[in-house]
């Protein structure tokens, strides 16, 4: 059964919503991502940066302080309200940022990373989109975040060392933090504000989040949808310098023109899947594809055309499947307990980032880089596997607000 035209289309207040809370995350992740490509250089003239354990500790803590808080901050968002919790979340972000700007060692750095992963707002402004969008254009709004993340950060890849040699690391933490109140400023004047149920009890919450088995089902996919992503990213730049010949500089300007065309790669499978209601098999076969790339990965890596032609293959599936998780979690979950839901939701994604390097490197330095590949193989037939009963849920027709747009 198809859907009508009109309803696909999104309201001019869902497109604002949308397109704005898409910027904020877009925002707030190249402030993440512009450090990454420079940090371990700069650290050298850091003190205590010949314990390169120490290193990784500031580049990566921010992804601990944002595992452990994604949960309190989206139940936060369903006591409180999604705004307030939103721009608290960004004032913590900004103030580590500003804090390891003013730092010149390793160590106030990593205080710094580790209040900039403490503003961990993802769950509250996935929720904030979710409450206002219609169940029949929630996968695009989603899909407008995950492809605002992808550009995010192919653009930090590419831009990151020329902003470095002309602003230095004090000046990209700066700038962080400026982005991080730039996007306090688009939610509080630019996005609209849209009713918001009260929060179910904490203890009925939580039951009802952790025991329902389609929820289970999406929190162990993205674990392990992050998990395969961070473990190949081990090998990929690797891959590209010895088998590839692309100096490390290059990299980034790669990673635009394959996020470009996975992202108009995955359009027409999803407005197909919007349209004949085929959420199932395209969900199924994004996993498939996943799968099978890192199956062809693992006999192709040192070759560069197949090496590349993957890569827009993985960021096809990554974005379908980026796109579509969220939007069936915000769909599945109680009204109620929707922030806390998509708490537990990113929770998962963060312990898949930290599980997947820590996979790739003991599988690159042990078996070596097609092991790495045929593991990232095993986990994503496994998820195949577990997804396969899924049952896509029952869209709820919701009156588009129309008038709200003003």
């Amino acid at each position: 059964m198809s859907s009508s035209p009109s309803s696909l289309r999104m309201t001019p207040a869902e497109r604002r919503a949308s397109g704005w809370l898409a910027a904020l995350f877009a925002l707030r992740m190249l402030g993440l991502f512009l450090i990454l490509p420079v940090f371990s250089v700069h650290a050298r003239g850091l003190a205590g940066s010949q314990q390169m354990g120490l290193v990784g500790l500031a580049i990566g803590i921010y992804g601990l302080t944002q595992a452990v808080l994604q949960i309190p901050y989206g139940w936060a968002s369903d006591r409180w309200g999604r705004r307030p919790v939103i721009l608290a979340g960004l004032g913590v972000f900004a103030a580590g940022s500003f804090i390891a700007a003013a730092s010149d060692t390793l160590a106030g750095i990593t205080v710094g990373r580790a209040l900039q992963g403490a503003g961990a707002i993802s769950a509250a402004v996935t929720a904030f989109i979710a409450d206002s969008t219609r169940d029949e254009v929630r996968t695009k709004a989603m899909a407008m975040v995950g492809g605002s993340i992808s550009l995010a950060f192919a653009v930090s890849l590419a831009f990151a060392p020329w902003l470095y040699s002309v602003i230095g690391m004090a000046g990209l933490f700066s700038m962080t933090g400026g982005l991080a109140l730039a996007g306090g400023w688009v939610v509080w004047r630019l996005v609209p504000e849209v009713p918001q149920l009260p929060a179910a009890p904490i203890g009925t919450a939580w039951r009802t989040v952790l025991g329902h088995p389609e929820l289970r089902r999406l929190n162990l996919g993205v674990f392990l949808l992050h998990t395969v992503q961070m473990a190949m990213f081990v090998v990929v730049p690797i891959a590209l310098v010895e088998h590839a010949g692309l100096p490390v500089r290059q990299h980034g300007w790669l990673y635009l023109g394959v996020v470009v065309l996975a992202i108009a790669g995955m359009v027409p499978p999803m407005v197909w899947s919007e349209r004949r209601q085929q959420l199932r098999a395209v969900f199924l076969g994004a996993v498939a594809l996943l799968a099978l790339t890192q199956v062809a990965l693992a006999w192709g890596w040192t070759r560069p055309v197949p090496l590349i032609a993957l890569l827009v293959c993985f960021f096809i599936s990554f974005n379908l499947l980026e796109a579509n998780m969220p939007s069936l979690v915000s769909r599945v979950a109680p009204p109620a307990a929707k922030g806390l839901a998509l708490g537990v939701f990113n929770t998962c994604q963060s312990l898949g980032l930290f599980a997947g390097g820590l996979l790739g490197g003991r599988l690159l330095g042990s078996w070596g880089h097609s092991a790495v590949f045929q593991v990232c193989a095993v986990l994503a037939g496994l998820w195949l596997v577990l997804a396969w009963p899924m049952r896509p849920p029952a869209r709820q027709r919701v009156k588009a607000e129309a008038e709200v747009s003003g």
